[in-house]
């Protein structure tokens, strides 16, 4: 991975954000296709449809051999779940991620679905790492320095009532522009760095992944899923977001990321038109 952070123009901001926006589209169908008895290989289809039918292509498909368009880690499976004849079953917990690429600018976001009947110790950790998420993008609105997103996504974390959930710290949200996994790193914890200085025209990709129990994972056979050692169930969200000379805009977001930002007193800004 190149070190430089990559700051794009206005002009390119729009591309990525027109990719987002496929990208959305493509995870709303994903979502809606997550139910009891379906197949993750069918869930790929789904989304290779909707690439395809807007005209854009995946950045994960080929991606240092990964053989589909998303990722599919269902329970256990932290991230990089390879889609295949894998049932889903009533109860799942499944971490849907993937890109999108529109004339060779990238986007990146992951949602987490329950299937069918949740368990509400499920449901209370995708909503806590969805809020995490959000309270990460919310302080790069504000930043000074990128290891505040992580400063903010472990201090609303750990702020949480109840039984304690593990912030995974091998796998962290990076930078994304030309490329889709650029500088920065972006730690999803309290790093004791300060890290780069945010600058208009850097474009990150926040994506906390909160376990239920302890956060060592290890790589099964295939090289690729990451499953947690205690067979704990886990959770991914993400959204790329833009900082331009006018503020943030959530380029894998319709509204800019304006529903969810308000409870932070943060207005997005639209990507200025050239």
């Amino acid at each position: 991975m190149s070190r430089q952070i990559e700051l794009k123009t206005d002009a390119q901001l729009a591309i990525m954000h027109k990719a987002g926006l496929i990208l959305h589209q493509g995870l709303d169908a994903v979502v809606t296709a997550a139910q009891p008895g379906v197949t993750t290989a069918h869930l790929d289809q789904v989304f290779r449809s909707v690439l395809a039918d807007n005209g854009a292509t995946s950045n994960f498909l080929g991606y240092h051999g990964f053989p589909a368009t998303i990722c599919a880690s269902v329970n256990d499976e932290v991230v990089h779940g390879i889609p295949g004849q894998r049932v889903l079953q009533d109860g799942d917990i499944i971490s849907i991620d993937a890109g999108a690429v529109v004339d060779g600018w990238h986007s990146d976001s992951a949602r987490t679905v329950i299937v069918g009947t949740p368990d509400p110790a499920d449901t209370r950790l995708s909503a806590i790492t969805q809020e995490a998420m959000w309270a990460g993008i919310a302080a790069f609105a504000r930043a000074k320095h990128v290891g505040e997103i992580g400063n903010a996504i472990e201090d609303y974390v750990r702020a949480q009532p109840g039984e304690p959930l593990g912030i995974l710290e091998d796998y962290v949200g990076h930078g994304i522009g030309s490329a889709m996994h650029q500088a920065p790193d972006v730690f999803n914890y309290r790093s004791g760095m300060r890290g780069p200085r945010v600058k208009a025209g850097m474009v990150l990709a926040i994506e906390p992944m909160l376990v239920r129990g302890d956060i060592a994972t290890k790589t099964l056979a295939d090289d690729w899923t990451v499953v947690t050692v205690d067979g704990s169930n886990a959770s991914q969200w993400e959204h790329s977001v833009a900082r331009h000379k006018e503020g943030i805009w959530v380029i894998t977001a319709p509204d800019g990321g304006a529903a969810n930002l308000a409870r932070y007193g943060v207005t997005p800004v639209p990507i200025p038109q050239n």
